[in-house]
């Protein structure tokens, strides 16, 4: 008999990850879109959240890390 009760624990789900490839995919796609329409400078800022993204990183929601998320 053990006095340690049970760890809690929570199964690995896949609609978190689902989410993470829809948000880069969303970045990506918009960019291709904006450079068709001959917005470089939207592109630009849209390929940067993209990359940040995929570096491992999550969206930012401080006004300093978009900044720097952004590049500006």
């Amino acid at each position: 008999m053990s006095n340690q009760r049970s760890g809690k624990w929570k199964k690995a789900s896949m609609a978190d990850q689902m989410d993470g490839m829809k948000t880069v995919a969303f970045f990506k796609y918009a960019k291709e879109l904006l450079e068709e329409q001959g917005e470089e400078d939207a592109a630009f800022y849209f390929e940067q959240i993209e990359d940040w993204i995929r570096s491992g990183k999550s969206l930012p929601g401080d006004k300093k890390v978009i900044a720097t998320a952004l590049g500006v």
